[in-house]
């Protein structure tokens, strides 16, 4: 009976659509575990349309799941089915994300200033450790005044990292690839198809967003279309690591080459860096739709004294995206080396925490070379490090003492939140716990 007066509902809502290129997903909040969704399933669905938990998003709380459903049924319609089932207390679609780039300029000169120095035990190129976003921010100020360089361990939610960097091999712990689901492998250089660059390298405009120093088939390859987001999560976390450089580094792959990622993967990120023992997360991506599931879990990060920070988007726009707007993230906003807002930074009070250099950032790059890039993904880790900064000096610095800390800042306007960060007097207010 259960059957009939399911397909009847099937009939009715219009299940059956045209078909599209990939199961419909879904993300399912069931409270009572992974047993009771599989009975609700069951029920909901028929030999001849089947519904697959593919695993749990929430690591050890066993309450949270990715759900499929063949491409043929009408997305819309199941929601509301399943949406109506006792004991599942909410349901909302996998969103598809996109890391969003800015516009690269010309490559910085320090690019070119390639003398080798020592930058706490790795070997790095001088325009790394002497580029104007560090004086801007008084870095060295901080670092040497208040003897700081980094603590706790800074998860990374992006396209991975290149794990055998000489900068930065000796700060990754291990993390998570959720595109391949492979524990401790984050990498992004199996996204693309060769294994080191080549001779002849020197600066140039890779792709939308970015520089490096490369050879010439290395820069025509990487700016093709499907590697467009490549080089991104190595690139964030040189930046964390120039300001927090004896902080740990947790790379987590939740988004592809090309820029894509699923929601779920970012879910899964999260609840994997809380319950392995991050302190910071840096998230530098942004999409514009509310999300229920992303709210609860960075709540969650947020109750277990994980300190959020977000990039603030890439559109030029006073508007509200999202992780950057919510209540538990700070939301960081780029600005150019002579402290106005970017071109291409979003604003806005109720979006922007902190704004932080993010034009023509000399950073690490994939293969064990240099690049630059353009845009508030490279915004968000200045902030990130500086938290690291924080926990050096205050141990248990949680969100609230971050951003009480960070509102210590060089004032701009009201559309740039607290104004671009100054790392001096943001340390010493976490070290004097003031707000």
């Amino acid at each position: 009976m259960k059957a009939k007066v399911l397909w009847v509902l099937l009939i009715f809502f219009g299940l059956w659509s045209s078909p599209a290129a990939a199961d419909n997903r879904f993300i399912v909040r069931a409270p009572s575990g992974l047993t009771f969704l599989q009975q609700v399933l069951q029920q909901v669905c028929s030999v001849l349309v089947s519904c697959n938990v593919v695993g749990g998003l929430d690591g050890t709380l066993n309450k949270v799941f990715l759900v499929t459903t063949p491409d043929f049924l009408d997305p819309n319609a199941f929601l509301q089915i399943l949406r109506s089932q006792p004991g599942i207390a909410h349901v909302e679609p996998d969103a598809l994300l996109r890391v969003m780039q800015a516009t690269a300029a010309a490559p910085p000169s320090g690019l070119w200033d390639n003398t080798p120095v020592n930058y706490f035990g790795a070997t790095v190129i001088h325009g790394y450790v002497s580029q104007p976003a560090i004086g801007i921010i008084r870095l060295p100020d901080s670092q040497t005044t208040f003897n700081v360089s980094g603590t706790g361990t800074v998860a990374v939610i992006d396209t991975g990292v290149d794990p055998s960097h000489p900068v930065l091999q000796s700060v990754l712990v291990p993390g998570y690839g959720f595109t391949r689901n492979s524990y401790g492998s984050a990498s992004e250089l199996t996204d693309v198809n060769q294994s080191s660059i080549g001779s002849g390298a020197s600066p140039a405009k890779v792709n939308q967003s970015s520089a490096a120093i490369l050879d010439p088939q290395s820069v025509f390859n990487f700016n093709q279309p499907q590697y467009q987001a490549f080089g991104h999560g190595t690139m964030v976390s040189g930046i964390i690591h120039l300001v927090a450089p004896t902080a740990l580094i947790m790379p987590l792959k939740a988004f592809n080459a090309d820029g894509t990622g699923y929601l779920s993967d970012v879910l899964s990120a999260i609840y994997f860096a809380v319950q392995n023992g991050a302190n910071v997360i840096n998230m530098s991506f942004s999409f514009s739709t509310y999300s229920v599931e992303l709210a609860k879990a960075l709540k969650y990060a947020t109750r277990h004294r994980v300190i959020c920070v977000a990039s603030a988007g890439n559109d030029g726009e006073d508007e509200v995206i999202y992780p950057a707007a919510l209540a538990d993230v700070m939301g960081v906003a780029s600005t150019t080396n002579n402290d106005t807002l970017s071109s291409f930074s979003n604003y806005g009070e109720d979006l922007v925490w902190v704004a932080a250099p993010g034009e023509g950032i000399i950073t690490t790059y994939p293969f064990g070379t240099f690049g630059a890039g353009w845009g508030t993904s490279f915004s968000a880790p200045f902030v990130s490090g500086a938290a690291a900064l924080f926990l050096g000096v205050r141990a248990k610095c949680n969100e609230s003492c971050a951003e009480s800390s960070l509102a210590n800042a060089f004032w701009i306007s009201p559309d740039l939140g607290n104004g671009r960060i100054d790392l001096y007097q943001a340390v010493d207010a976490a070290s004097e716990g003031r707000d």
